[in-house]
């Protein structure tokens, strides 16, 4: 063994950190917990029978060229399938614009190899998605948090933090920002605020980073236009996009949208980290969207996640103490809890655990180390019923822990 492997290692490495929902979910696996922890979809969307019959086609028909390497930016059918479906909702892209990942978590990745270097600051939200913080800190890059409110990142703080940063030389290289049932606290950002980030963007010369893994599971209210399309194209926006939660997560299949300049950074750093996405998932995925299996799909998905969405806050309603508040998305996995002010979730995670009820610590979603007293919970992966009885479980642990405060 090395004798001092520190001393070897990189600055970068250096900064990693073991994401903290993939450690916790460690301590979920034992059956009798009710975990709203991860950010998993339901295995009952998953559409395995139709998938058996088209991997046999792909592997009959096309099996030679799924099975080799495939090209850096992505298999053409696949692309064609999502230049398609942007066009249709109302996009003016070309495959040029566009670039295949292994998962948007690379992208995150990508997007941090590229534009970051130690010490750079990226501008975030309060809270924000724990997997673009551990990406960009990864790289030693600096998350500046802008605190959110029911609409999203509060358009006058960022104003004045960018004035900040900029007067100080310090700008920074990239906006992050989720816009549709944000990861974690599932709020939608609302025309008008999408407007006024995306001015302030262009009035500092800031690149927006639209991460959109969700945007498809809308429940209810009007679908607002993704940043990418008010933009008009005009290269201020890159968007990415994923298929782990409107398709299935194990395929790991992402993408990059984007001005055809910064598209081409991608696939260069993509080229020095796994060359391509597999092929054959890729191939496997074209088909399904071809054969319209996945927009049915679909629909069945946003119907199951309605309801047990509406379950869960109906139980909310039945069962938490008074102070308790939470957010209600109009679609996506997640929602964010608020215990009242000087309750501590960490305190809160010890007590439901024994009780067999798990979330995630909304701390964790915090680059400041704010959020004491939120938590993130997941209402898609468990049954109706498990819903229920996990918000019994987590009530009554939060009024254990209200009443040891007396």
């Amino acid at each position: 063994m090395i004798s001092d492997l520190k001393e070897i290692i990189s600055i970068n490495a250096k900064g990693m950190k073991r994401s903290a929902i993939r450690e916790l979910l460690k301590l979920t696996q034992k059956p009798e917990i009710i975990s709203f922890a991860g950010g998993l979809p339901a295995k009952e969307t998953f559409p395995i029978e139709e998938l058996v019959e088209i991997t046999k086609d792909v592997l009959e028909n096309d099996g030679a060229s799924a099975l080799q390497y495939g090209s850096t930016e992505g298999d053409p059918t696949l692309l064609k399938a999502l230049v398609d479906r942007y066009n249709n909702q109302g996009l003016n892209i070309t495959k040029d614009n566009l670039c295949i990942l292994t998962s948007s978590q690379q992208a995150l990745d990508l997007v941090a190899k590229i534009f970051c270097n130690p010490g750079d600051k990226v501008i975030v939200g309060l809270p924000s998605y724990l997997g673009g913080l551990g990406a960009f800190t990864a790289y030693g890059a600096e998350p500046v948090g802008i605190l959110h409110d029911e609409k999203g990142m509060r358009a006058d703080l960022l104003e004045a933090k960018l004035e900040e940063l900029t007067k100080a030389g310090d700008k920074p290289k990239f906006m992050y920002v989720i816009p549709d049932f944000q990861n974690p606290a599932g709020v939608t950002m609302p025309l008008e605020r999408r407007k006024e980030i995306l001015a302030i963007a262009k009035k500092y010369d800031l690149l927006v980073v639209e991460d959109s893994p969700y945007r498809e599971l809308r429940f209810e209210g009007e679908a607002q236009p993704m940043l990418f399309e008010l933009d008009n194209n005009e290269g201020n926006v890159i968007t990415f996009g994923t298929f782990s939660k409107i398709f299935v997560p194990g395929f790991r299949i992402g993408w990059v949208l984007g001005n055809p300049a910064i598209v081409d950074y991608f696939v260069k750093a993509k080229q020095s980290t796994d060359l391509c996405t597999s092929p054959f998932v890729q191939k496997i995925s074209a088909k399904y969207i071809e054969q319209g299996l996945f927009d049915k799909n679909l629909i069945k998905i946003i119907e199951m996640y309605k309801e047990k969405k509406a379950v869960m806050i109906d139980s909310f309603e039945k069962y938490m103490p008074e102070g308790v508040t939470w957010t209600n998305p109009e679609g996506g996995l997640f929602l964010f809890l608020n215990l009242p002010e000087g309750l501590d979730a960490e305190e809160l995670f010890h007590i439901a655990i024994k009780k067999n009820v798990a979330f995630v610590l909304g701390s964790v979603f915090h680059c400041d180390g704010s959020g004491k007293n939120t938590m993130r919970l997941n209402f898609s992966y468990v049954s109706k019923e498990d819903n229920v009885e996990g918000v019994k479980r987590l009530a009554q642990s939060i009024q254990e822990l209200m009443d040891s405060k007396k």
